[in-house]
Order: structure tokens, then C-alpha cells, then sequence
């Protein structure tokens, strides 16, 4: 028997990426998951188009969970965007759209999704577990990211407030948030174009070599290895964790 068999997972964010990855891991371990995205992903048991940032597709969404399996058991909110731009040339409508992406949609999920963790919580011992994606940007601060660090910073205090909010209310409901470092994905790709082209770095390659040498384990991470993390925090091997960041940055943050 798998450590989460018989468990619902919403994974939004699923496409590709580390929501991708969380989508595979979550499935080997015997989770359900339902797999959404602004395109459709392929990597789910049911995959769903979806706008994080739309209140009425949240509903939506939750009226379809409720019926067809009756509760959530584990949310895990990776659907991000980000904007590398000097501050000085940030345009309030960036600002505003990564705030909704990365932020608004998770008082959305909190909010409409509550009834449904509710009872998955009641279902295990162990809790609900709801796991948000920020990321070392929402702990220390890095040039080019100032509206991406805020809000990270935003997702990590929205999730131990959460928490504390969970638990003064005696709902079984485990929320924690997760920092991944520099992962190998298309948005870090990006970051690292970004940082040459406003001179932050000669090139991409020396961008890269730049953050390497910042991690002690002197590589980027994988997508699978913030996964496994994810799927940690939803088993109930971490059932004794809420309000709390696991940070997997390859040790960018312990200097």
C-alpha cells in the first residue's frame, strides 16, 4: 500500500515544471490528482484548464471536486509567474497581474476550497495538508525581483497565518509553504536571459555559473527534488508540521 492511496490532490500550476514534477510524485505515492493549468496538462488523473486568478472558476472547480469525490485531502498551489525588471522600469499592470497570479489565488483556493479540506481533514488523521510555492525570493531578496520577492513574501506569511488560523479554529487542516532555489525549469532559464540583458550578468551562462557558485551543493536543483519535498508535507510523515518553510535551495539561503 502507497503512503497517500485513497487520497484527493489539487495541484495547480501543473503544465510543466515543478507542478509537473508534483503532479508525477503525488501519483507514485497513490494519490488522485487533479492537474490544472491555463492548458490543459497531461500529467494528471483529471486535467482541467484553469485561470487561478478567476473567482468563479475556483468555484467551479470545487462544485466538480464535491461531487465526483466529496472532499480535498491535499492542495498544493503551484501556479506562479514571474517579472525580472528593474524597479525602475516595473509597470503597475506587471505588478498588479503577478500579485493575482501568485498571491490573490491563494486566499481564492483558501477561501472556496476550505469546505472540501475541511473534510479531508476529518478523513485523516493527519490533517489536510495544503503546501503553497514560494520560494527563496519570498526570504531573502534578489536584484531584478523586487515584485516576485513581494510577493513571495506575501505567500509565506499568508501560509503561517493560515496555519495559525487553521488550528485556533480546530480545523485538521496542515498548511506549510515550500522555497525552492534555483530548479531547472523554463522560469530560471529566463531569469538567468534576464540577468544579462539589464547587466546584471555578461550572459546567461555566466548568470548561471553566477548562482551555482552561491549553492553549496554547487548545482541547480531538479524539479523531482522540490517534488519530493511536496510530497513529504502532504504525507502523514509530516503530520506534526504546519506554519512552517521548507526551504530546498541547495543551500543558496545559508550564507
Amino acid at each position: 500500500m502507497k503512503f497517500l492511496d485513497n487520497s484527493i490532490a489539487l495541484v495547480t500550476g501543473a503544465q510543466r515544471g515543478i507542478g509537473a514534477a508534483t503532479v508525477t510524485a503525488l501519483r507514485e505515492a497513490g494519490a488522485y490528482v487533479i492537474a490544472t493549468d491555463l492548458t490543459a496538462p497531461t500529467c494528471g488523473d483529471d486535467n482541467r484548464v484553469q485561470d487561478v486568478t478567476d473567482e468563479a472558476g475556483w468555484s467551479t472547480l470545487a462544485a466538480s471536486i464535491a461531487e465526483t469525490h466529496g472532499r480535498l485531502d491535499i492542495l498544493v498551489n503551484c501556479a506562479g509567474i514571474a517579472v525580472i525588471a528593474p524597479i525602475e522600469q516595473e509597470t503597475l499592470e506587471s505588478w498588479r497581474r503577478l500579485q493575482a497570479v501568485n498571491v490573490e489565488s491563494l486566499l481564492l483556493s483558501h477561501k472556496i476550497l476550505l469546505p472540501l479540506l475541511k473534510k479531508g481533514g476529518e478523513a485523516r488523521s493527519s490533517g489536510a495538508s495544503v503546501i503553497n510555492l514560494s520560494s527563496i525570493g519570498g526570504l531573502v531578496g534578489l536584484p531584478l525581483n523586487a515584485s516576485y520577492c513581494a510577493s513571495k513574501g506575501a505567500v509565506t506569511l499568508f501560509s503561517k497565518s493560515a496555519a495559525c488560523e487553521f488550528s485556533a479554529l480546530k480545523y485538521n487542516i496542515r498548511v506549510n509553504s515550500v522555497h525552492p532555489g534555483a530548479i531547472e525549469t523554463p522560469m530560471m532559464e529566463m531569469i538567468t536571459h534576464k540577468f544579462a540583458e539589464f547587466g546584471v550578468a555578461p550572459d546567461a551562462a555566466s548568470a548561471r555559473a553566477s548562482i551555482e557558485a552561491q549553492n553549496l551543493a554547487g548545482r541547480w536543483g531538479k524539479p523531482e527534488e522540490i517534488a519530493n519535498g511536496i510530497v513529504y508535507l502532504a504525507s502523514p510523515a509530516a503530520s506534526f508540521m504546519t506554519g512552517s518553510e521548507l526551504v530546498i535551495d541547495g543551500g543558496f539561503t545559508a550564507h
